[in-house]
């Protein structure tokens, strides 16, 4: 298979408490480097704690955040060396909210035309067709065209959504929380949407979430982010059978689960380290049972753990065997 999107070393910095003629503060570092490659027509799952740099990583992607270091290349493309218009036709954003992603004073038919026209200069004529094809690949009444945003649930303002990032010809999407503002039947409804399409367009798609029943429905592999690094990076089934790193393993065992108390895991404080002042070595170190003097000192590098085999990558010294318990 041919890669759609390769990322190199790529990482984001932010500069706190910068003013006129004075240098910042601090540094936080919210997306750490990353060297990644996800193949065409693939789902990657990407899955962590609020602040973990999934949305950050996310914006890099489609260019709305320039990144500190490191290469984005989207079909064998750079994205610093690439035209916006042309750039735009291989990889699109779906908003998290699907409402405030629409512009309030524009009708449905002006979202949509937007990227025909700017993007692909079509007439009116093939820009109608086009639209129409659209919809009912989305499951959506052409009726909807001349209506506002405020006038849809947000199962149908999703499918809008989606349906505008078609119309630019993208075939890497990225989907950041597509499902997470959506009532529980209308989220299955538009994963099932998403199934289909992904299927019928070739589609390959990036799904952030912090759902791990969603991106164990959806996805083909899962990457795992901490604090801003890549801990853990296999197979959907690989790494929730069986997690090797012991964040993920938490992740798993914090989900809810009907007849289950909710309970934290680790029964003790879980607060994500501080950004401005960052662990020295693993930043789970902190909260891991299995840390040691190695964890503490250094980052461990994401890799195959020794004397295994397989894709099956993970950023920890110790990494857990199957079966392993370490928390409750």
């Amino acid at each position: 298979m041919s890669t759609a999107l390769k990322l190199e070393n790529l990482s984001k910095t932010f500069e706190v408490g910068k003013r006129m003629f004075r240098p910042p503060k601090a540094m936080v570092h919210a997306v750490r480097p990353i060297t990644l490659e996800v193949e065409k027509g693939e789902t990657l799952g990407i899955v962590g704690e609020s602040g973990c740099g999934k949305s950050t990583l996310a914006r890099m992607l489609v260019g709305l955040l320039d990144p500190t270091e490191g290469v984005i290349e989207i079909d064998g493309a750079a994205l610093d060396n690439a035209d916006p218009s042309e750039f735009g036709k291989k990889i699109q954003y779906v908003f998290q909210d699907p409402i405030s992603s629409l512009n309030p004073r524009k009708s449905i038919k002006q979202v949509m035309e937007a990227p025909l026209k700017h993007l692909h200069g079509m007439d009116k004529v093939t820009r109608d067709a086009r639209i129409r094809e659209i919809f009912a690949s989305v499951n959506l009444r052409e009726e909807f065209l001349e209506r506002y945003p405020h006038e849809f649930s947000g199962g149908q303002a999703q499918r809008i959504g989606i349906a505008r990032a078609l119309a630019a010809d993208a075939s890497t999407l990225i989907l950041d929380e597509p499902v997470s503002a959506l009532d529980v039947s209308v989220q299955a409804q538009v994963l099932n949407l998403l199934e289909k399409l992904k299927s019928d367009l070739g589609l390959t798609y990036l799904f952030i979430s912090h759902d791990l029943a969603v991106v164990e429905a959806i996805s083909t592999r899962v990457a795992v982010l901490y604090f801003g690094t890549l801990v853990e990076l296999a197979q959907a089934e690989d790494i929730f059978r069986a997690p090797k790193h012991p964040y993920t393993k938490l992740l798993a065992s914090s989900a809810p689960v009907v007849g289950r108390p909710l309970t934290n895991p680790e029964g003790k404080a879980t607060d994500l380290p501080d950004p401005l002042n960052p662990p020295k070595g693993c930043a789970f170190a902190a909260r891991c049972p299995k840390a040691t003097d190695i964890c503490r000192q250094s980052p461990p590098p994401l890799a195959v753990p020794t004397g295994e085999a397989g894709a099956h990558q993970v950023a920890c010294y110790h990494p857990l065997e199957e079966g392993e318990q370490i928390f409750g």
